[in-house]
């Protein structure tokens, strides 16, 4: 677990972001919408966007109009155990080795991909992999001194982004373990103007209550131990800026959550 720690990266704020583009509000709002109508037009919009503006908008003026998926996220550690798998599918649950299906809630996790350079625009064709441990706090092809999973593959797979942007998995909520607190690791990868592979790696984190709760129901409740550390005793919890962090909806099964990150490709 000693490489699980190790954060990487640069922090950029949302205010950050839009100086990046280096545009006027109005450019900004009709020029760099993704065109989709499914944006973050209901998010209430934090008062640094607001004031970053020129002239500064108003809430009622962003709530009103689309609003683009480009904000800027830090990149984190890898940790260790990712595997470039190469395993295109949407839903990630099962063992392609047996066909089990590891259990626990669904989890319905979209992202949103933009690429941020002097515009705003979705990025299309990018790969998207995610990978995390099951509902005791195990991962896939991995040997541990508490596990050895060599050989299996469940909780990993990868999505390409579509025309919008959009990847999209079916998952479950994951566990945890010793160390770390929940999170979902995931990698984006796609071609700068050059031919070069970008490749941006960080983690998706979840609201502590709402982790304490679901680890009340099984399977996960069966894990013996007590949780630790939370998101405030985490290292790398600590580096994302609370702008990692899932905002989940209940759904019928479990949960679901659409994630927008902008990536700066040259």
């Amino acid at each position: 677990m000693e490489n699980d720690d190790r954060p990487i990266g640069q922090l950029l704020s949302r205010r950050d972001a839009l100086k990046l583009l280096g545009i006027t509000s109005a450019a900004f709002l009709a020029g760099c919408a993704p065109g989709s109508s499914n944006l973050l037009t209901d998010t209430p919009v934090p008062t640094d966007i607001l004031e970053a503006t020129s002239p500064p908008l108003s809430a009622t003026t962003v709530a009103s109009t689309a609003f683009p998926a480009c904000i800027v996220r830090p990149e984190l550690t890898e940790g260790p155990y990712f595997v470039d798998e190469k395993i295109n599918r949407s839903d990630i649950r099962s063992d392609p080795s047996d066909g089990s299906v590891k259990e626990g809630l669904p989890l319905q996790l979209t992202f949103r991909v933009s690429q941020v350079n002097n515009s705003c625009a979705p990025l299309e064709g990018a790969t998207v992999d995610i990978w995390h441990c099951d509902a005791l706090g195990v991962y896939s092809d991995a040997s541990d001194p508490s596990f050895n999973t060599i050989g299996k593959k469940f909780l990993r797979g990868y999505q390409v982004t579509d025309a919008n942007g959009v990847a999209q998995f079916i998952t479950i909520y994951p566990g945890w373990y010793q160390g770390r607190t929940v999170h979902i690791h995931f990698k984006i990868r796609a071609n700068d103007s050059s031919g070069s592979t970008y490749d941006f790696t960080s983690q998706l984190f979840f609201d502590d209550s709402l982790s304490d709760m679901i680890y009340t129901q099984e399977p996960y409740a069966s894990k013996q131990g007590t949780r630790s550390p939370r998101n405030d005793g985490d290292n790398i919890f600590g580096e994302s800026g609370d702008q990692l962090t899932l905002q989940l909806a209940q759904t019928a099964e479990g949960y679901a959550a659409t994630f927008d990150i902008g990536l700066q490709i040259s």
